[in-house]
């Protein structure tokens, strides 16, 4: 949870790739430069630009450029390069070195998998832009970014409501994909009575559908106060699939008879702008509204 252990310029900050293999180098530069303009110290870990397959390097690798940013007491955050997949591989017959520290941790997408596992220790965890998406966030967005880990107060942020009233509860925002993947194993984190922020990319409806589905058979979705739904970008139906649904239509038909808050249309997620989202704070969604308010102590 969020407390005085907020970030300051001049802190030091590891990249790490600890998920796909880097191909957007620019923009990663771009990125750093964000951070170094706002006066943080940022090192590249050896071995982030590697490639192994699809992978940012083998697990080995990957594990250690992980572990290496966890154990060092200068190290204040860790900035994730970008997503893909492959992060959740590294939880698998994985030790996690403890740490008395308390470090913040920054990404989307594939890095639910750390976001959601390490929000369970000393974390800071925030679901917001990664390196190689952070130049192409409008200024407000970036903004925000600075504001949620600087401890300053945070907007809160407008979409579509659904009704269903208020919820209070802590918010866990995730890739619906990346966190469908972790239900049932000893790092999903328990959801009962959170708000669960989703979002998601390049997939068609009837995935959406599916995965869906599957939470709402494992007990899962019946479980949460409310949920706030983000971008669902790249997820239309085939082209010559006219009989499809909609993203739209499958979101309304898997979740409006949950009788809870549900808030679309907020501004996060894949293809910007991507409002930083922290994890595990108390947050209140306004079903009525449609807004998603970060309660800050």
């Amino acid at each position: 949870m969020l407390n005085q252990n907020y970030l300051k310029p001049g802190d030091l900050l590891q990249v790490i790739s600890p998920s796909g293999c880097l191909r957007e180098l620019d923009a990663l530069k771009k990125g750093v430069e964000i951070w170094r303009s706002r006066d943080y110290q940022v090192e590249l870990t050896p071995n982030y630009d590697k490639q192994w397959g699809y992978l940012a390097g083998t697990d080995e690798s990957r594990c250690s450029q992980l572990a290496t940013a966890i154990n060092n007491k200068n190290i204040s955050g860790i900035l994730c390069s970008r997503g893909g997949y492959g992060a959740t591989r590294l939880l698998e017959n994985w030790q996690w070195p403890s740490t008395s520290t308390p470090k913040w941790l920054i990404g989307f997408s594939d890095i639910t998998a750390l976001l959601w596992t390490f929000s369970k220790m000393d974390f800071l965890c925030v679901h917001g832009p990664l390196l190689t998406t952070l130049s192409a966030e409008p200024e407000w967005s970036i903004q925000r970014l600075f504001d949620l880990i600087e401890g300053r107060p945070l907007q809160p942020l407008k979409g579509n409501g659904w009704g269903g009233g208020q919820a209070k509860g802590y918010l866990m925002p995730a890739n619906l994909t990346v966190a469908t993947h972790l239900l049932g194993t000893k790092y999903q984190p328990d959801l009962s009575g959170t708000i669960l922020a989703l979002e998601d990319t390049n997939e068609v409806p009837y995935r959406i559908d599916r995965m869906l589905t599957h939470w709402r058979m494992a007990g899962v979705l019946q479980q949460v106060k409310g949920i706030a739904l983000g971008r669902f970008s790249k997820c239309s139906p085939g082209r010559m699939n006219h009989t499809e649904f909609t993203v739209e239509d499958v979101l309304r038909d898997r979740l409006a008879d949950l009788n809870i808050p549900i808030v679309s249309d907020l501004p996060f997620g894949h293809d910007s702008p991507n409002a930083a989202l922290p994890v595990g704070v108390e947050a209140n969604l306004d079903g009525d509204k449609g807004i998603l308010e970060i309660i800050r102590k």
